[in-house]
């Protein structure tokens, strides 16, 4: 890959600790830098190469972050409160911005990192110049609850899959769990629905979505592109799960640069 620079920062919010991660182009640009939002067993390291690749490619500076709880990011206890996904960004950002010295920027969200990124472009909206949202989840659908079911056996302690995870999370694997499963299968969170935040959303949107998605039909993506009162893409990937930017990164990629070209 061509040059660029990586740095890490320790971010302090709220008086809690949060692992952010950067990558510059070697080349800088005005452009709004992009802030990814992972989902919800992510980390900064989960998102792999794809930071890289999108620094590369939209010659922009992208910024992620290990949410409180997850990854090198400080432990997390308790449940999480039910408005978790709305109240994130307001939460976060701020002094991520702040101690990384960004003013306005993009936000790319994947899985509930892209239902984050849309209350965070209603709450941000002098600021966020686009919203990316792949495999998002914003209103409560039977297929949601029937891969999260599906996905609590395959985590089971001790199992690969959960030896897997640990190795990002470490002791927070657990909570990391419980924090997805419990709270989605919790009787509280069935009228889950993001309607209200997306006709707020006023920046250029593209909703990216798996047609073959175990955690959410396209539907969902429909929505997004239904509500939003900006402009809005919807791009139904064929041949493709729930993680687009894995499994399908070059048309991902074109279509965040399509994005920023509006």
């Amino acid at each position: 890959m061509a040059a660029l620079t990586t740095t890490d920062h320790t971010i302090s919010c709220e008086g809690h600790r949060l692992f952010a991660r950067e990558w510059s182009p070697s080349l800088p640009t005005a452009h709004a830098p992009i802030i990814l939002l992972h989902d919800s067993l992510g980390c900064v390291d989960l998102w792999r190469d794809f930071p890289e690749r999108l620094c590369l490619a939209t010659s922009r500076r992208v910024v992620a972050y290990d949410r409180l709880g997850f990854g090198r990011s400080d432990p997390r206890s308790g449940s999480l409160p039910l408005d978790f996904i709305t109240a994130e960004c307001a939460r976060s950002l701020p002094p991520i911005l702040g101690a990384l010295g960004i003013q306005n920027f993009a936000l790319f969200g994947h899985s509930v990192g892209g239902g984050m990124g849309i209350a965070g472009a209603a709450h941000f909206a002098a600021r966020c110049e686009a919203l990316v949202t792949v495999s998002a989840q914003v209103f409560a659908e039977a297929q949601i609850y029937e891969g999260i079911r599906a996905a609590k056996i395959a985590f089971a302690k001790s199992g690969p899959h959960y030896e897997r995870l640990k190795k990002y999370h470490g002791d927070k694997t657990d909570w990391v769990l419980s924090a997805w499963i419990d709270t989605w299968l919790s009787p509280a969170f069935s009228d889950f629905s993001l309607a209200s935040f997306i006709r707020e959303v006023r920046c250029p949107v593209v909703a990216i979505h798996g047609a073959r998605d175990e955690y959410g039909s396209p539907a969902q993506a429909r929505m997004i592109c239904e509500l939003a009162a900006g402009t809005a893409d919807l791009q139904i990937f064929p041949d493709c799960g729930h993680i687009p930017h894995r499994e399908q990164p070059d048309a991902v990629l074109d279509a965040v640069n399509a994005l920023l070209r509006t």
